[in-house]
């Protein structure tokens, strides 16, 4: 699949700051998704290995079956320190490596990380969405901005995730009794269509397979595969796309 080459990934922290306000305003929001998607795609990085490198990977189900179609990696050595509120430019040249290398074009992306409900509104499923131009919502385990109201225990239920006066996601009970998940609008959808298909890829763990599956290819528990040639990790350079100009 293509992905867009919108900006450097080597910036400041200030730069990266003010580069996430200015594509903040290129989120689409309120899109809801024409027909039930045929394929989602979920994304995931390892932690560094003794070596500092660290591997995207990216995991195409077919839906509704939830059956693995393509599986593809993408290794090297992050560009960009672990800051809370910057975790798209550590993680996405990665991800987004290994998302080109796909075949099978996804409907619907969902990262392990937060969309809309980010301090500037511009979250890794924010990141991953623009570039990639697809729709996609973040599914993200603990709240990085916001709070809500009481949950009820059984799955399905859902409450708004609220951050000075904004709906910025939702509280998702995806299984019962259990800790929620925390879904935001990443690009090209709306909250209740986000919460729709991540508890429709949810097959009885807390996270939607897409995502848990992701974060097995990226620890390397779940090999490369799909309609495409198996040739292995594409390597990345001091966190940036080698076939990146500029």
């Amino acid at each position: 699949m293509k992905v867009l080459r919108l900006h450097p990934w080597q910036l400041s922290v200030e730069e990266a700051q003010a580069l996430q306000r200015r594509l903040a305003r290129q989120v689409s929001r309120d899109s809801p998704l024409a027909q039930p998607p045929r394929y989602v795609a979920g994304t995931d990085l390892s932690p560094p290995d003794g070596n500092g490198r660290v591997r995207g990977a990216a995991v195409v189900l077919s839906f509704p079956e939830l059956r693995v179609a393509e599986v593809r990696t993408a290794e090297g050595k992050p560009g960009f320190p672990y800051i809370p509120g910057l975790l798209s430019f550590r993680e996405a040249p990665l991800v987004l490596a290994a998302l080109e290398r796909l075949s099978v074009t996804p409907d619907l992306l969902l990262a392990d990380g937060h969309g809309l409900a980010h301090p500037r509104r511009f979250g890794l499923a924010c990141h991953l969405g623009l570039l990639a131009e697809v729709p996609a919502a973040g599914c993200a385990k603990s709240i990085l901005c916001g709070r809500h109201g009481p949950l009820a225990p059984e799955r399905g239920a859902w409450v708004p995730l609220e951050d000075r006066g904004e709906v910025v996601g939702a509280a998702v009970r995806t299984r019962d009794a259990t800790s929620p998940l925390y879904v935001s609008v990443g690009h090209k959808i709306d909250l209740r269509d986000a919460v729709r298909w991540v508890l429709a890829c949810c097959a009885g763990y807390r996270v939607p397979e897409p995502t848990r599956l992701a974060h097995l290819a990226a620890a390397g528990k779940l090999l490369e595969r799909g309609p495409g040639p198996s040739d292995g990790p594409v390597p990345i350079q001091q966190g940036r796309l080698l076939s990146e100009d500029g």
